[in-house]
């Protein structure tokens, strides 16, 4: 797609922008005294009905999103680096499905790169061809190891790791920027948050390299050699990384070094609202809705679940506008 050709999807961009959730309206939100006063602030801008569930809403705002994307490109696959976790999720269903013949219902997630229909008839027909090379390959081995040890967790980071390989290697290719660095973060935050649980759960130093996804901004054979000392080793490796700054929120807790990294990722972005070329804005856009309704989802389990407002501030992400 040309420049001018984004140009033009921008400007129509700019009208949506509008009705993002900023973040005087999350407070308004999280203020709410019930459930049903954040149901009702939300269906006021446009979020959902009083009979829809909480994911159906969600669900359904994030398939407005895709579906204005696909008003604006012709090509969808420049998102792909967005999509990929979907499918790798619906991989790591159908495999697991297949296998221990366990109901998968409900558990399947739309917007990926593959209809979901196709990724559980290559793994039920044990042919993978119709997948991605790269997919194939993750796909084969988990299924064999799922099948012949019965290890879910070793099953999931291998899929895990396909997934942030797949993501990384297509930002690379994407010539945006933005969609790069969006890549790189994605895949540290992640390298990072499972040398974490490894550590808290004593993994051996083979299994922590197996499940880190190689990246640019951290040397993951160095992480691994922490994630086997513990935490504090850790978080003095991190000290000589671009991620430096939220050591302190990774000793706090696995949810403010989350909320560290999303909100890393918007203030990285947040540039976009005034560039008016490239695909910059679109994606910046994909991600400020991601954003949003994760946040959202935050606050309506909080307050069907009665937690109080200092808990959810603590856990609400920043806002793009």
């Amino acid at each position: 797609m040309s420049e001018n050709l984004y140009t033009f999807a921008v400007t129509r961009l700019r009208s949506k922008e509008l009705e993002l959730l900023n973040g005087p309206f999350i407070d308004q939100l999280i203020g709410c005294k019930t459930h049903e006063d954040c149901r009702r602030l939300l269906g006021e801008k446009g979020w959902g009905k009083p009979e829809e569930s909480d994911e159906e809403v969600l669900r359904a705002q994030r398939q407005k999103t895709w579906e204005l994307m696909g008003e604006l490109v012709d090509d969808l696959s420049v998102f792909d680096v967005f999509l990929y976790p979907a499918d790798y999720h619906n991989l790591k269903t159908a495999i697991k499905m297949v296998c221990t013949g366990a109901s998968a219902e409900g558990v399947f997630v739309e917007n990926g790169t593959i209809p979901r229909e196709v990724i559980v008839k290559a793994v039920e027909e044990h042919d993978y061809a119709p997948l991605p090379e790269e997919m194939r390959q993750a796909a084969e081995k988990a299924f064999r190891v799922l099948l012949h040890t019965h290890d879910g967790q070793l099953c999931d980071i291998l899929l895990d790791r396909a997934a942030l390989s797949a993501i990384l290697k297509a930002g690379k290719a994407s010539g945006s920027e933005l969609i790069a660095g969006y890549a790189e973060r994605t895949v540290a935050a992640a390298d990072i948050k499972t040398a974490v649980r490894c550590a808290g759960m004593k993994k051996k130093k083979s299994f922590v390299q197996d499940a880190l996804a190689p990246c640019d901004s951290l040397d993951v054979s160095a992480l691994a050699d922490a994630a086997v000392k513990g935490l504090d080793a850790i978080c003095e490796y991190l000290q000589y990384t671009p991620y430096a700054d939220a050591i302190e929120q990774l000793r706090e807790s696995p949810s403010a070094f989350e909320r560290w990294c999303d909100d890393l990722i918007i203030r990285e972005i947040r540039p976009q609202l005034h560039n008016p070329f490239t695909i910059g804005p679109l994606c910046a856009y994909i991600l400020a809705r991601e954003n949003e309704i994760k946040t959202v989802r935050i606050i309506l389990a909080g307050k069907r679940n009665g937690l109080s407002e200092e808990f959810l501030r603590e856990r609400a992400r920043e806002m793009y506008v």
